[in-house]
């Protein structure tokens, strides 16, 4: 079938190959000239403006949206409500907050226009492994479009589940569980290098895979990341979050549910973040002061031989 692509990131212009190579047309559009070229050397159709790639798509016209969340998918999604027509789909493959799609979806169903919310995991590796899809939304919409979900899955990675919003609370879980696994194995790696016995943390990484209960697609990237830096040397260990285990947090205070390793690996990644933690300073000081445990100075005392 035909659809159009806004955003043409890691993700969506690996996802717009994947859609070319099973024999999709596809109409990009991206803010970077370089990008739609890149992309229309992969057989995509270009377009130059949303205007553009809307005139490119028959009625009822599909276009899926790949951009960061927040104001630039707000911003994308009332332009394209300016210039589709009833009947036509806008899907949101971004980790959009849930609330938000479902805001979305409201102010296009005003429009005659249906609203789609995708959940999409796969990274830069879907182009080759496909994406899992957990989509939410109107289900006779859903259906029209599936042809293009079942080409962007792997077979058994694709499934409506639910009403507006339901793709992306289901993702913004998903990627609040990815925090904890990464924290646990970002936690046991650094135990095993500050132990005692110089682990050759590549070996450990790839033994693990075979037959270990604690394999998994994670482990086999750490195997990756440890064979080319086996101490991960040139990394710095500086850890942005995206958002969603933000709201995965806030979603389970607001459902009273404990969930106290995805806080504590979202917490870690501010931690990660700090030169120099603040609140190890007051702790060091408080311990001094109580029990005259040592403080280490950034600076030698004044008088203090070298």
């Amino acid at each position: 079938m035909k659809i159009g692509m806004v955003g043409l990131g890691r993700m969506g212009a690996n996802m717009t190959t994947r859609l070319v190579l099973d024999r999709h047309e596809v109409v990009v559009y991206d803010r970077s000239a370089d990008a739609i070229q890149h992309s229309a050397g992969d057989g995509a159709i270009p377009s130059f403006s949303l205007a553009d790639l809307v005139s490119k798509l028959e009625p009822p016209r599909a276009v899926w949206i790949m951009v960061p969340s927040g104001t630039a998918t707000d911003v994308t999604i009332q332009d394209l409500l300016g210039l589709l027509h009833p009947g036509d789909i806008i899907i949101d493959g971004g980790n959009s907050n849930f609330r938000d799609s479902q805001a979305r979806c409201k102010l296009a169903k005003e429009k005659g226009i249906d609203f789609i919310d995708a959940g999409t995991s796969g990274g830069i590796w879907g182009l080759k492994n496909g994406y899992c899809l957990m989509v939410g939304g109107d289900e006779a919409a859903v259906k029209k479009v599936e042809p293009i979900f079942l080409s962007l899955a792997p077979a058994d990675g694709y499934a409506y589940v639910g009403k507006s919003g339901a793709g992306h609370f289901s993702k913004m879980v998903h990627n609040g569980i990815e925090y904890g696994l990464l924290a646990a194995y970002g936690e046991g790696f650094e135990i095993l290098e500050k132990s005692e016995f110089g682990y050759d943390l590549h070996q450990l990484a790839e033994l693990w895979l075979h037959g270990s209960v604690v394999r998994s697609w994670l482990l086999e990237l750490a195997e990756i990341a440890f064979r080319g830096d086996p101490r991960l040397a040139d990394i710095r260990g500086y850890v942005e979050d995206s958002g969603e285990g933000r709201w995965t947090v806030e979603a389970a205070i607001a459902e009273n549910v404990p969930a106290p390793i995805i806080t504590m690996s979202l917490i870690s990644r501010y931690i990660s973040r700090q030169q120099e933690s603040f609140s190890a300073k007051v702790i060091a000081a408080l311990r001094n002061e109580f029990g005259g445990h040592a403080v280490q100075h950034d600076k030698p005392a004044v008088g203090a031989k070298g």
